[in-house]
């Protein structure tokens, strides 16, 4: 079984979908159910999780089937980063992470010197680590060395739906890290952009406003479900050289004349 195992743990879909932006709970239930997914992530300061008695988008993910890895979306520093995974784990959530120490806030960028040093704090007090960097092979490297169990660098701002911007950079970070998973975390728009993301060798592609702003949201998730095995089989296949100039598909080498 071609399988994706982070810190010791084993998926079989390299598909991760979030919570956010759905126009309702349930068409985001739908929406993950479509997708194949077995990660679904949710913000942990936007989710109630005090007053059981009302509703909350955690009502309608069912923890039987889906792992649930809560994230520190909205945390602009280190610290708040922190306070924040801590918060998820002490009400049940999870002791892992995706990691995000947001640096501006227009461009929802990364802070990599705030998130290098929350990822080392985290992992020091037994967390499983997944931050959320951009496409900078240096820092990637960083952050593994202080504990990230899986590195997840941008394709293209958070929400931007702008597809692969830098494939020279997410080639080389591809090439040159291969001791723990990378996975394409933001700026996915359709299919194509997860086809090619797993084209490139990546583990996996984490999505949320590509499917839950598509004008059919449910079919935009099964779609992104197949473009994931799609680009994944193609990776795994290994792809035909590029040529210049045309090449008989029927040989004329043993033709009769």
């Amino acid at each position: 079984m071609d399988t994706l195992t982070i810190a010791g743990r084993e998926f079989h879909s390299r598909l991760f979908v979030g919570t956010g932006k759905y126009r309702s709970f349930p068409e985001m239930a739908r929406c993950h159910e479509a997708s194949g997914a077995e990660v679904v992530t949710v913000a942990v300061r936007r989710v109630n999780l005090t007053d059981r008695s009302k509703e909350s988008l955690l009502d309608y993910v069912n923890r039987d089937k889906f792992f649930l890895l809560p994230n520190t979306a909205a945390c602009y520093s280190a610290d708040e980063a922190i306070r924040t995974a801590r918060l998820g784990r002490e009400v049940g959530l999870s002791h892992w992470v995706k990691l995000e120490v947001i640096g501006d806030q227009k461009t929802l960028f990364p802070d990599n010197q705030g998130l290098i040093e929350a990822t080392r704090v985290l992992a020091k007090e037994g967390f499983v680590v997944l931050p959320y960097t951009n496409d900078d092979l240096v820092n990637a490297r960083r952050l593994i060395d202080a504990g990230a169990a899986a590195v997840m660098p941008l394709g293209a701002p958070i929400g931007s739906g702008l597809g692969i911007q830098n494939l020279t950079n997410l080639r080389i970070m591809r090439e040159m890290i291969t001791e723990v998973p990378l996975i394409v975390d933001a700026g996915v728009g359709t299919a194509s952009d997860a086809a090619i993301a797993m084209e490139l060798g990546y583990d996996g592609v984490l999505m949320n406003t590509a499917i839950a702003e598509a004008e059919d949201a449910v079919s935009m998730a099964t779609a992104m479900k197949l473009a994931v095995q799609a680009g994944r089989y193609a990776f795994l296949a290994g792809r035909m050289p590029k040529k210049l100039y045309a090449s008989a598909s029927s040989p004329l080498a043993g033709v009769v004349r």
